[in-house]
């Protein structure tokens, strides 16, 4: 098994059906995926905007919360990632707390696999080829 680093913008694809979530669903079948410990608190985010919205019930939000509690994920520790990450979001102008990302899968030399599709058009336009190589759209995993 191949490991990944992921965000929230796939782990909640693993709860909640929407676009994507096959090929989400296909990377957490046959892989192992990390990710920095703040992915619970932008998980609970989406997921607060989802019953807000009337797109979840608060049952299913919580079932969504346990059903990634219980998840393969590895967590890992974000303080260490937090100066890179402050790097990375001023080379890229991109928000920091996307960064916590790319600083773990730089850290662990592994891919990241994202749906921001935003994130990685910068990564791509990006003069650096080890930044332009970091990360896979969920869309081109498969």
């Amino acid at each position: 098994m191949t490991l990944y680093v992921v965000d929230a913008s796939v782990a909640i694809k693993w709860v909640v059906p929407e676009a994507g979530t096959p090929q989400a669903l296909a990377l957490i079948a046959n892989n192992d995926v990390a990710a920095p410990d703040l992915i619970i608190a932008e998980c609970a985010n989406i997921l607060w905007k989802k019953a807000r919205r009337a797109e979840l019930t608060l049952p299913e939000a919580r079932f969504a919360a346990r059903l990634i509690e219980g998840s393969d994920l590895q967590l890992r520790e974000m303080l260490p990632l937090f100066e890179q990450s402050i790097e990375l979001s001023v080379a890229l102008d991109h928000p920091a707390y996307d960064c916590i990302y790319l600083a773990l899968a730089l850290r662990e030399d592994i891919q990241f696999v994202t749906a921001d599709e935003s994130l990685v058009r910068k990564l791509r336009q990006n003069r650096n080829p080890t930044l332009g190589k970091l990360a896979l759209l969920l869309s081109e995993f498969a």
